[in-house]
């Protein structure tokens, strides 16, 4: 007779979390959607497996387990805006889970953080090179002008503009709109600049529904996705600075910040208070 063992992929795993910390785990997270949820979630994944690795339950670590954790993750050299949002996504949920009477006490209160340079480091854009950028788009596909208008032109960030739906286009007071959810799941509707309007249109085509931007084989273009349209269409224009998507929505706002001081500037004779 033969006995058959079962393999360890099949056999269940012991649990990782008591109930009540995967309660408060779900209970967390649940606060948050989209791109923010991921962030917390993946920071919660890693401080759950640091604890798992040093054989700490997450309802028992002290204040000096969570400072170790962010002294190994400067250990292996991530910056010093990662470690301090991972830590303050730990005090985060340690706060939720002191809220809602799971844990009397939050081990990361007095919890020490880094200090961080608030000096932007961000690679810039001059108005020649976005002029550029925008050319060299407007010569190749029409999806991926339509991207680089509304990244540069209209400035949303590239989750919005993945996010944008054929469905949300729109006519108001004979301006071109769309629809789109911001940052938190709040949903607005903006003008869209000419440009970006027509070069829209060009990417749709025939279309009347669905997703704006579409990869290859036809699914929702995502964020690496752009990324990548971003780099390829920046390499066109002999632009060799290291460049994404944000580049082009910090491009905009820097212009627009710009427009508003020498809109300030242009009434010499305009009251200041103080």
């Amino acid at each position: 007779m033969t006995i058959t063992t079962p393999s360890a992929a099949l056999m269940p795993a012991a649990p990782v979390f008591s109930n009540t910390e995967r309660l408060a785990l779900a209970g967390f997270l649940a606060g948050y959607s989209g791109l923010t949820r991921e962030a917390y979630g993946l920071d919660l994944r890693q401080f759950a497996s640091w604890c798992h690795q040093h054989h700490l339950r997450l309802f028992s670590v002290r204040r000096s387990d969570i400072e170790y954790f962010a002294r190994d993750l400067e250990a292996r050299g991530r910056a010093r805006a990662t470690v301090t949002r991972r830590l303050c996504t730990v005090a985060g949920f340690y706060r939720y889970a002191v809220e809602e009477e799971l844990l009397d006490h939050s081990p990361a209160v007095h919890v020490r953080r880094p200090r961080l340079d608030y000096e932007s480091h961000a690679t810039g854009l001059d108005r020649n090179e976005v002029g550029a950028l925008l050319v060299a788009a407007g010569l190749g596909p029409a999806g991926e002008h339509a991207l680089i208008s509304l990244l540069a032109i209209n400035g949303l960030r590239v989750s919005e503009a993945v996010g944008a739906d054929i469905e949300a286009l729109g006519v108001e007071r004979g301006n071109r709109t769309m629809v789109i959810t911001r940052k938190g799941g709040k949903v607005v509707t903006i003008p869209l600049a000419p440009r970006t309007a027509r070069a829209m249109d060009l990417a749709i085509g025939e279309r009347c529904e669905g997703p704006v931007f579409l990869t290859a084989d036809g699914r929702r273009l995502d964020r690496h996705g752009a990324g990548r349209i971003v780099r390829r269409v920046a390499r066109r224009a002999a632009i060799s600075k290291p460049i994404g998507p944000h580049t082009l929505r910090h491009a905009f706002i820097t212009a627009a910040q710009m427009s508003r001081v020498a809109s300030d500037a242009s009434f010499p004779g305009k009251r200041e208070d103080g």
